[in-house]
């Protein structure tokens, strides 16, 4: 019978290789969680419906394609301008494309899912996901960002968006969106 205080060359082995993990766990700082970078960023989407620079159509509603958007489950694709100010004139940095649709039975509500696409400056390349409600009557609203690619990857974050011009005779809109997120 042998002696359990023997030392094998496997009990040796063990043994130092115990020592050096708890040497190295409880001597070697822990490494830290790289902690999430915080971006703000405030931009403008130019939504129109009507005009030489239309940039959002009617796909699906009530009426067909000639619903308007401001009229209960009236679908609405967009590829709207964003740009760094509120003139359309002012720097193109990327393009808002996705979708609204009137979610709301007064009409008043629209639920929205959309890209924001850099095409320009810091971030050109990189995506934001945004999704929620819109209830536009309100002078803010808030929503969710969601997910996002190139310099937003594992993005989570919210953003305000306020009208900043709106003629509904025309379906014409300029949208402030103020946004904070949160990625690595």
């Amino acid at each position: 019978m042998s002696n359990p205080l023997n030392l094998t060359t496997t009990n040796f082995f063990f043994l130092i290789f115990t020592i050096t993990i708890l040497h190295v766990t409880y001597t070697i700082p822990r490494l830290q969680l790289q902690q999430p970078k915080q971006t703000n960023l405030v931009f403008y989407v130019h939504d129109y419906l009507t005009g030489h620079d239309m940039s959002a159509i009617t796909v699906a509603g009530k009426s067909g394609t000639s619903s308007s958007i401001l009229h209960f489950g009236t679908i609405l694709a967009v590829d709207d301008p964003v740009t760094e100010g509120p003139s359309i004139e002012s720097k193109e940095i990327g393009r808002a494309q996705g979708f609204y649709i009137n979610s709301q039975l007064d009409g008043k509500g629209l639920h929205l899912v959309f890209s924001v696409i850099f095409t320009d400056g810091d971030f050109k390349g990189s995506t934001l996901e945004i999704q929620g409600a819109d209830i536009f009557t309100m002078k803010e609203r808030e929503y969710g960002v969601v997910s996002g690619t190139g310099y937003f990857r594992f993005v989570k974050g919210y953003g305000v968006m306020e009208t900043e011009f709106m003629d509904i005779a025309n379906l014409r809109a300029i949208l402030k969106h103020n946004v904070t997120v949160k990625h690595y």
